[in-house]
């Protein structure tokens, strides 16, 4: 269209004297803003060239998988790791994105209770014994780590009651 408008104006170039002072105005202002959307429908054309799809249109900007979810755990990792470790013959293409925003939500809980942890004791960095005693301290997260050790994570703090003094009760006189 720009291309069109650029070239019925040329058309037009040998009579340009002949017109009056406004009319050579009004025409060289519609000649620059007819090169400037020229200039900028070309540069568009130019970036997007190998962009094109067969039908013409231009195609949208590659984005990851994480980013359209809205997730920070790579989707695409998932679905490679799910099809390499032969969980099933054939995965979705939900699954992945569901399991990245699982394995994001458990990850983003446990840390949460860590720095909890963390900030009770006054550190400010995590440690793996922060993870330990957040994951033990909290009943459904103990569930799922039943059979999990943490590297340097330590253990509980308990006493067994047995071992502790009993109290007796001092009549005072």
């Amino acid at each position: 269209m720009y291309i069109y408008i650029y070239t019925h104006l040329c058309m037009y170039l040998p009579k340009y004297f002949l017109l009056s002072i406004n009319t050579k105005i009004q025409m060289l202002l519609l000649t620059k803003i007819c090169f400037i959307k020229l200039r900028v429908h070309v540069s568009r054309l130019l970036q997007t060239m190998s962009g094109r799809d067969k039908g013409g249109k231009y195609r949208a900007k590659a984005r990851r998988r994480s980013a359209r979810a809205g997730l920070q755990f790579p989707v695409g990792r998932v679905h490679r790791l799910l099809l390499k470790g032969n969980y099933a013959e054939r995965v979705g293409a939900s699954a992945p994105v569901y399991l990245a925003a699982v394995l994001e939500y458990l990850a983003a809980e446990v840390f949460e209770l860590a720095g909890n942890t963390a900030r009770d004791n006054k550190k400010t960095r995590n440690i793996p014994r922060h993870l330990q005693l957040a994951i033990r301290n909290d009943e459904e997260l103990n569930k799922l780590h039943v059979g999990v050790t943490i590297a340097q994570g330590g253990v509980l703090p308990n006493i067994q009651a047995v071992l502790l003094p009993k109290k007796t009760d001092k009549v005072k006189p």
